[in-house]
């Protein structure tokens, strides 16, 4: 993998590289505080890119594709957030502030990647993320983006300041985000306030449940992807991958039913494959929070999702 050297502007060193992957690191879990969960995603960046580091350079998968940015640096807003209280209506206040701080450096990122054309692959961090990789890319693009969000929940809730659970619904409020697809909801914990706000605007945002997939068997995974593609291929489009929907990953909202990481997999490896995919955020990941300490595991299964995408995107055609 390709690193900026010291002293080198890391935009120039970009515009000049032919690497075409962006790797990129969000420390932070203000977002899921601010949405009252449980803190521990700041830790998925550090683990993750140790596990990258030691895949396997070899004809599967290429390391010069990748040039590691680095991470944005949070470290002042996490020491702010360190004794507030989310039950504190003043230092909700705060926590909303420091995740539309985060917005700016994170869309201002992004868009410069984006404008270089190449693709960027984010990783860490709430979910609060999606607004800032879906409005940068969307200026880098001079239009607003399509997404697709491999999510127990929609994150589409009202907009009562930033936090992890609204980043969908502001950057579709402002303009930034075109159509919007929500795969494998989870029907118990999705409120009815959501689903009728989804079911009035459904030309532009859609779902299906993972219930129904692979529950009551009345949808099939695969025909279901090729569906939510349909929806979001004519435009760029962002993969969303929330880990929360994958069971027994620690996470803020952690799950024991869910899509398998196979299923997880061939997600990305699908979408991947479309030449309007424009970028990949994997997020909510927590391996602070893992009790059994195999934290090391969930950065090996990014670094999988991370290869995957690589892999197909390097191949793509015009599906």
């Amino acid at each position: 993998m390709l690193t900026v050297p010291v002293g080198t502007n890391p935009i120039s060193f970009i515009k000049n590289t032919d690497v075409k992957y962006i790797l990129l690191g969000i420390p932070e879990d203000i977002g899921v505080r601010a949405n009252f969960g449980r803190p521990g995603a700041a830790s998925a960046w550090n683990e993750a890119i140790k596990s990258i580091a030691n895949i396997q350079h070899n004809r599967f998968c290429k390391g010069n594709q990748i040039l590691v940015l680095g991470q944005i640096n949070v470290s002042e807003e996490m020491k702010e957030v360190e004794n507030l209280d989310f039950n504190n209506i003043d230092d909700r206040v705060k926590l909303s502030q420091l995740v539309q701080k985060i917005d700016k450096d994170v869309s201002h990122i992004i868009f410069s990647i984006v404008k270089l054309g190449k693709i960027p692959i984010i990783i860490g961090g709430g979910h609060n993320n999606a607004y800032g990789n879906i409005k940068g890319t969307a200026l880098a693009k001079g239009k607003p983006i399509n997404a697709i969000n491999f999510d127990a929940h929609s994150d589409f809730r009202i907009l009562e300041g930033r936090h992890s659970g609204n980043g969908f619904s502001y950057a579709y409020e402002e303009g930034f985000l075109k159509k919007y697809f929500v795969f494998g909801l989870h029907e118990n914990y999705t409120s009815k306030s959501v689903l009728d706000i989804i079911k009035k605007i459904e030309d532009r945002v859609r779902y299906n449940t993972y219930d129904s997939i692979n529950i009551r068997k009345e949808k099939d995974f695969s025909q279901e992807m090729t569906h939510a593609l349909e929806f979001i291929k004519s435009d760029t489009f962002g993969i969303e991958i929330d880990l929360d929907a994958i069971p027994n990953i620690a996470s803020s909202a952690m799950t024991l039913s869910g899509f398998s990481v196979e299923e997880l997999r061939q997600f990305v490896s699908f979408f991947a494959k479309h030449k309007n995919a424009g970028y990949l955020h994997i997020c909510e990941g927590a391996p602070d929070l893992d009790i059994d300490k195999n934290n090391h595991l969930i950065g090996k299964l990014i670094g999988y999702l991370v290869t995957d995408f690589i892999k197909s995107n390097s191949n793509k055609n015009s599906l």
